[in-house]
């Protein structure tokens, strides 16, 4: 198995900063915005956006969620193991609000058509967004795009796409892994 690096975690730096820099154009006070990460690594991505958001733009109110969508997914009942819920935290109604919702890898597009589903249960949104660090653009089964992109990975159905977080995996990096 081979892993070579695709991303440092100074580009992964710089292209979270592109990314909020995009966010802040197109919504610029937050006011009716919300920020929802995928779970479990979209979370990630998010609070590194968010962060910049604070410290940079000076935007203190940022509403930002977690969505779990693991029992919306279209491939929940078919392994062998039992799946592992996350948690959902999401405080606040997204009820006329416009939704971005942000992942670390865009692949399929099935977790994000989950997500869409999972969102109705805490509200209608007037607009829903999608940011991805990752596209893996050949890959999609389903008709879904990134509003907001980082990279664009072209990675064969037999390799994988890893993104690594300094929180949970000791430093900020994206692999593509052969087999």
């Amino acid at each position: 198995m081979s892993r070579k690096v695709l991303l440092d975690s100074n580009q992964i730096n710089i292209i979270l900063h592109r990314l909020a820099c995009q966010l802040v154009e197109k919504h610029t006070d937050f006011k009716n915005t919300v920020l929802v990460g995928i779970q479990p690594r979209g979370i990630y991505v998010t609070q590194r956006i968010e962060k910049i958001l604070k410290e940079e733009y000076g935007l203190s109110d940022i509403s930002t969620g977690q969505l779990d969508i693991t029992f919306y997914r279209d491939d929940f009942r078919r392994g062998e193991k039992p799946l592992e819920a996350n948690k959902t935290k999401i405080d606040f109604v997204v009820e006329d609000k416009r939704v971005v919702f942000i992942d670390d890898v865009l692949y399929t597009g099935r977790s994000i058509r989950a997500a869409l589903t999972a969102i109705q249960s805490f509200g209608r949104p007037s607009e829903i967004e999608l940011l991805s660090l990752i596209d893996r653009r050949f890959s999609r089964h389903l008709p879904i795009q990134p509003d907001y992109n980082g990279r664009q990975v072209d990675a064969i159905n037999e390799e994988k796409v890893k993104v690594s977080w300094e929180e949970n995996d000791g430093a900020d990096a994206v692999y593509l892994i052969s087999k």
